[in-house]
C-alpha cells in the first residue's frame, strides 16, 4: 500500500476557480498524460473537472537522498501509514481553502471530534488566510500543495519544482500566522526523487494516499461512502477535496462515513512523519 503507484487511482483533481487551472496526473520515472478541464471560470482560473484518461502508474521510488540535494530533515519516502497504527485512518482535504466548502468541512470533522490534514494550494492560502487560520486553530495540520497544481511537474526542470513547492511553503505559512506545512503532496501524485528530498529538506514529509473517495467526480453521496468503505482496508489514508466547484456531496459523504469509521473500530490520525 506504500508505492507512488497508489496514487494512480486519483484520476481528476482541481482547485478553486477563482486561482488557477491545473492537470492532475503521476509522473515518475515513467511519464503520463492527465488532462484537467476546466467546468467554469476564465482563463486564468478554471473549477471542477471532467474525466480523464486513467494515468500511468509509475515505479517505486527511491529513498536515497542526493548529496548534491539539501539533505532531509525527515524521511523522504512517500507516506501512507497513520501515526494512529493499524486501526488508524487519516482524512486528507486537498485543493483548499475555499470559502464556500472549508467552513462547511470544518464543522462537520469538529461535529465528529476529527482531525485531518489539509493540503493547500498555494495562491489559495493566500488570497484566504483567515481560513487557513481556522483550519490551525480547529487543531488540523498543513500540508503544502504547490503553487498552480501543475501535475507534469515532474517533467519539469529542478528551478521549477522548487519554486512551486517553496513558494507555496511560503505562501501557507505566511497565511496560518507562522505554522509551517508538515507534509507536501505533489499534485496527482507527481513525485520526483528531486521534489521528495526538497520538500522533506524543509521538513514537509511527501504525502500519498490509499482511498481516493472520488469525490471531484461527483459520484453521488451513495457512492462516495461505499468507495471508502470498501477501500479503506487497502490502506489507512483517505483523499477529500474542499474545493474546485460544489463540494456539497463531499461534506455529506464525510457526514456519513466518519461515524462509520468510528463503529468499526478505526481512530483518526495524521500520517507518520
Amino acid at each position: 500500500m506504500g508505492s507512488e503507484a497508489d496514487m494512480a487511482r486519483h484520476r481528476v483533481l482541481g482547485t478553486n476557480g477563482r486561482v488557477l487551472v491545473a492537470a492532475f496526473g503521476v509522473v515518475g520515472v515513467t511519464a503520463l498524460a492527465a488532462v484537467w478541464t476546466a467546468q467554469a471560470g476564465t482563463a486564468e482560473a478554471g473549477a471542477g473537472a471532467s474525466a480523464t484518461p486513467k494515468p500511468t502508474p509509475i515505479v517505486g521510488q527511491t529513498s536515497k537522498p542526493d548529496p548534491e540535494l539539501p539533505d532531509p530533515v525527515v524521511n523522504m519516502d512517500i507516506a501512507h501509514a497513520s501515526d494512529k497504527g493499524a486501526k488508524g485512518v487519516n482524512i486528507t482535504i486537498d485543493d483548499g481553502p475555499d470559502p464556500t466548502w472549508t467552513p462547511q468541512v470544518l464543522q462537520v470533522l469538529k461535529a465528529n471530534g476529527v482531525k485531518a490534514t489539509f493540503c493547500m494550494v498555494g495562491p489559495q492560502a493566500q488570497a484566504h488566510p483567515d481560513l487557513v487560520k481556522d483550519v490551525v486553530a480547529d487543531g488540523h495540520r498543513l500540508c503544502d500543495h504547490s503553487i498552480s497544481h501543475d501535475t507534469t511537474m515532474g517533467t519539469k526542470s529542478s528551478a521549477y519544482q522548487s519554486k512551486e513547492i517553496l513558494d507555496a511553503q511560503r505562501m501557507i505559512t505566511k497565511a496560518s500566522g507562522g505554522v509551517k506545512p508538515l507534509y507536501y503532496r505533489a499534485p496527482g501524485g507527481a513525485f520526483t526523487p528531486y521534489s521528495r528530498q526538497i520538500a522533506a529538506s524543509q521538513g514537509m514529509r511527501p504525502l500519498g494516499w490509499n482511498v481516493d473517495s472520488k469525490d471531484f467526480e461527483k459520484p453521488g453521496v451513495e457512492a462516495m461512502v461505499n468507495t471508502v468503505k470498501n477501500e479503506i482496508s487497502s490502506g489507512p489514508t483517505v483523499l477529500f477535496h474542499d474545493a474546485g466547484g460544489d463540494r456539497g456531496q463531499t461534506v455529506e459523504a464525510l457526514r456519513q462515513v466518519l461515524p462509520w469509521l468510528k463503529q468499526e473500530g478505526y481512530s483518526f490520525g495524521f500520517p507518520v512523519r
